[in-house]
């Protein structure tokens, strides 16, 4: 067995990081930045107004002071005259501060009659204008690699850039393997269950930025797991599920064994998910995670998740974790990495109820992993532990 850290080094050395392609800008929300993207022009291009009032020369803004309106500038129609001495133009906001203003003065604090106007209220020191470029200027950058938020978008609009070269997504198959499961709506017989792995981890996936494929569920013979391997062709990371213990019916490492996998590590010292197994497959990378739900639920937030953002250009690193006070005691752990179930309620955490790695009802009851190192000592209420969020 090896330590959590050795196998994501390891899983690591698996993920082959995803070529660039180009894609339209309404299509990039939640996709990887590949690289920097340079603004195509200067924003604001021009001094805008800030405000609906009245351009004029700052140097004449005194109260009570008097001014011919000689035009108009709303936002984009500018006016394109020069203001003189005595001179005001009506400017909306986001028009073009004319040449020759270097203040707007409020339309609140004006009171007009005809072409004339007169500032009634103290205008202040605020000229309320947005100098061209105080948000960027043409070159400058978005930096690479982020995953790209609605507030990035509408930033690359800004800057005019139409397509942007983002990490192509992953496309991950998920193969469920097992005699007793049956798809969720068909009616399993008496010893068969619904198949849910696969269905919460594509959901894991597809939040992450991959493209998860599901795959028929391959049955316990060498003959059905050969069948849908062969189905998996074309795909950057093969992820089967279940059937990779050591049991008599447990034959996924056998078959790709015998398909040419070349194996990187078998077993983690770590519970739930001791039976992960890792290697390539025709050089596609490929992961076996344990069958019991939950074992495959945390190993992909453990292994997967940081898998996959590695494979994205987003760099190798485990899950973030985060120190938290437990609010009840936990006993001692045993000798194995331990990631329990929490619940983590006004700032502080507690384990979530039985921690087999069966019942999915207490994963999803959970909001957080509570790590524990092995052989952790008991612990008190209070007593700062590592938490890695699931939300």
């Amino acid at each position: 067995m090896i330590t959590v850290s050795q196998a994501l080094e390891n899983l690591f050395d698996l993920a082959d990081e995803m070529p660039t392609e180009h894609v339209p800008l309404l299509e990039a929300d939640g996709r990887v930045l590949a690289e920097p993207v340079a603004s195509q022009r200067t924003q604001p291009p021009f001094a805008a107004s800030s405000m609906d009032g009245y351009a004029l020369k700052a140097v004449e803004a005194d109260l009570h002071a008097q001014f011919k309106v000689v035009g108009e500038a709303a936002a984009g129609h500018g006016w394109t005259g020069t203001i003189g001495a005595g001179q005001a133009v009506r400017i909306f906001t986001g028009a073009p501060v004319p040449d020759g203003a270097d203040k707007v003065v409020i339309q609140e604090d004006v009171t007009r009659s005809g072409d004339l106007i007169t500032i009634t209220d103290d205008p202040g020191t605020k000229d309320n204008i947005r100098p061209a470029g105080i948000d960027f200027s043409e070159g400058d950058t978005l930096d690479a690699p982020r995953i790209l938020a609605p507030a990035d978008i509408a930033l690359l609009a800004s800057m005019n850039v139409p397509q942007v070269p983002v990490r192509r997504a992953p496309v991950v198959t998920l193969i469920a393997t097992g005699d007793e499961l049956v798809m969720p709506g068909e009616d399993p017989g008496p010893d068969q269950i619904i198949a849910s792995n696969t269905f919460g981890l594509a959901t894991m996936l597809r939040r992450l930025g991959a493209i998860p494929r599901l795959l028929p569920i391959a049955r316990d013979s060498a003959a059905s797991l050969t069948t849908v391997f062969s189905l998996a062709k074309g795909a950057d990371l093969i992820v089967t599920i279940g059937g990779a213990s050591v049991g008599d019916h447990d034959l996924v490492g056998h078959v790709a064994g015998e398909l040419g996998m070349e194996r990187s590590f078998y077993k983690v010292a770590m519970r739930p998910g001791k039976p992960l197994m890792a290697g390539r497959l025709h050089g596609t990378p490929m992961v076996g995670l344990p069958g019991n739900p939950v074992s495959a639920m945390v190993c992909g937030t453990v292994f997967l998740a940081p898998m996959i953002r590695a494979m994205q250009g987003l760099g190798r690193a485990p899950a973030t974790r985060q120190l938290m006070p437990l609010s009840a005691p936990l006993g001692a752990n045993g000798p194995r990495e331990h990631y329990m179930r929490g619940r983590v309620r006004n700032g502080a955490v507690e384990d979530a109820g039985l921690q087999d790695s069966s019942l999915l009802s207490v994963l999803a009851n959970a909001n957080a992993l509570i790590v524990r190192a092995p052989n952790d000592p008991p612990r008190n209420a209070g007593d700062l532990v590592d938490v890695v969020d699931l939300t």
